[in-house]
């Protein structure tokens, strides 16, 4: 991939439904939500200037973080922030798609579909990519750049001509949470957090990218500043376009918004629908890649199960595909059996954001220890910007991950955990094979010695 479709895939992966479902939630927390989303945005673009910095640091690093934290920690470090990636992409896919559903449900005008019934829109959702994936990544990369085009005209006509018709009666109290102020920043730092995942994407597909210690900076940094400038905008319009009591109780807020411009319109709502479910899935087409991307570099060094690296005549991980797009979708089937509506968007979201916010921490510290080493080639003021932009990426991960409550960090502690059980087996195969170094044991004690 050129620079063109790197920046593509950055703003495919960043821009997907969930800036679609996205006002809702955060009107759940007030005007507030707002400044959080800008103060999110900050950070997103501090962490995609990070990214550009690995990458010319190590512009061979296939799998991004996960190649960032093994370069600098070791093996185990390296497998701990793959698992947790890994995890965060499938379980974001299927976030995505539990956004992807609700417009599927306006454009198809289901008013109360049941659990089964939305799982098996989701299975459409989630197989299609997957289908182009499996076909190779030029025709991925066309499909993305297409969508890419697609989604971006509802939102900016949404930022644009939208704020000709906000309603400042529509915008809701500064903290609507129902709880402290603190409660509700971490309500809105959640989705707005998640709606900022995939300002890494082209640095997890470096080994996709045409000259990476270039272009994965430029494309990091230009995806990811679009997609801020478009986030703050269209987000203020849309809670300006829909009355508060009606848009915390939408999943597809768009729609209302664009019925607001259109009152009397019967086909606007319906091609707000249908962009967005072309977003959605142009979304889901570049995560399924980062999924199999991720799982593949792991695997590719013997830290994953083998068959996550198999490839195709076109040099395709099918089976990280496969079982990429499976996990998702038995998520989805639990997730629709036991909840439903926002409320399944919102704990996919907490779960994502939390093991993606472990990644980006091991990143940031990856960068910081380069810079207060002796092997760093940084001096001056360059230091001293590189050292702030480390720095601050640090914090802003730690706080992300307090912000997401303790119920969520202990769900997603269990998951995190499990796979460190993966690490130990493949870790002992490894030192059988002679991969791994073995550790010295201390030398047993002759029993006939007293003590």
């Amino acid at each position: 991939m050129g620079l063109p479709s790197a920046t593509a895939l950055v703003i495919g992966s960043i821009v997907g439904t969930g800036v679609f479902t996205m006002p809702a939630v955060l009107a759940g927390a007030g005007t507030m939500g707002i400044a959080v989303l800008a103060v999110i945005a900050v950070g997103a673009m501090l962490l995609a200037v990070l990214f550009g910095q690995l990458a010319k640091r190590i512009p061979n690093g296939d799998g991004g973080l996960y190649a960032y934290a093994r370069h600098e920690f070791g093996d185990f470090a390296g497998f701990f922030v793959g698992w947790c990636y890994w995890v965060q992409s499938w379980a974001g896919n299927a976030a995505i798609v539990s956004s992807w559903v609700f417009y599927v449900d306006a454009l198809l005008g289901f008013h109360h579909p049941s659990g089964m019934e939305n799982w098996s829109i989701a299975i459409v959702g989630l197989w299609v990519p997957a289908l182009i994936n499996l076909a190779g990544v030029r025709q991925m990369s066309w499909f993305q750049n297409v969508t890419v085009v697609l989604k971006f005209v509802p939102l900016l006509f949404i930022a644009v001509v939208g704020w000709f018709f906000v309603q400042n009666a529509h915008f809701g109290p500064f903290n609507a949470s129902g709880g402290s102020l603190y409660s509700a920043i971490g309500l809105a730092a959640g989705v707005a957090l998640f709606s900022f995942i995939g300002v890494e994407a082209a640095a997890i597909t470096a080994k996709r990218v045409r000259n990476p210690r270039r272009n994965v900076a430029r494309a990091s940094i230009l995806g990811t500043a679009l997609s801020a400038m478009l986030y703050v905008l269209v987000t203020a319009a849309v809670m300006g376009l829909v009355a508060h009591h009606t848009l915390v109780n939408t999943g597809s807020p768009f729609v209302n918004a664009i019925d607001s411009i259109f009152p009397h319109s019967a086909w606007a709502g319906k091609t707000i629908a249908a962009l967005a479910v072309v977003s959605g899935i142009g979304a889901l087409n570049g995560w399924t890649l980062i999924v199999t991307e991720t799982s593949r570099a792991i695997a590719q060094d013997d830290l994953f199960p083998r068959p996550f690296a198999w490839k195709d005549a076109k040099g395709t991980a099918w089976f990280g595909i496969l079982v990429g797009t499976a996990l998702p979708s038995l998520l989805m089937l639990w997730s629709y059996t036991t909840s439903s509506g926002l409320t399944v968007f919102t704990y996919l979201v907490d779960l994502s954001v939390v093991t993606v916010a472990i990644p980006y921490f091991f990143s940031a510290l990856a960068q910081l220890t380069y810079l207060v080493s002796r092997r760093r080639r940084v001096e001056g003021w360059r230091l001293a910007r590189d050292l702030a932009v480390a720095g601050t990426s640090v914090l802003f991960s730690m706080w992300v991950t307090f912000a997401s409550g303790y119920q969520v960090v202990y769900q997603a502690m269990v998951v995190i955990l499990a796979g460190l059980i993966l690490y130990a087996f493949m870790n002992a195969r490894r030192q059988r094979l002679g991969v791994a170094a073995e550790p010295v044991e201390a030398p047993e004690l002759d029993s006939t010695v007293d003590a």
